[in-house]
């Protein structure tokens, strides 16, 4: 599975009901879990972005898909990256001439 993190900021809708934070959150990763989307975490932060989420998807096209149909709700807009585990990187290097 890859791995993804999810850098993510509250908009004005999601601000106006923070409380139902918690409630959506669980409802997202049920969703991305429908997808074959698995969560690692989700973090509350502090500083540039509202919330960082660790996630591994089967590939980029699953998670594009779960970062989309988080979006679309409206509480919320998404940075996501692709992140590589360390046997990934030390491949990555591993190829370079």
């Amino acid at each position: 599975m890859a791995g993804y993190i999810q850098f993510i900021k509250y908009t004005q809708q999601g601000l106006a009901s923070i409380k139902a934070s918690p409630g959506r959150i669980a409802a997202a990763k049920a969703e991305a879990a429908k997808m074959g989307v698995k969560s690692v975490g989700v973090w509350l932060t502090m500083g540039e972005y509202d919330l960082v989420a660790v996630w591994d998807a089967p590939d980029d096209q699953a998670m594009a898909v779960g970062a989309l149909a988080l979006a679309k709700a409206g509480n919320v807009t998404t940075t996501t990256v692709r992140a590589f585990s360390e046997d990934e990187f030390s491949q990555i290097v591993g190829k370079l001439p």
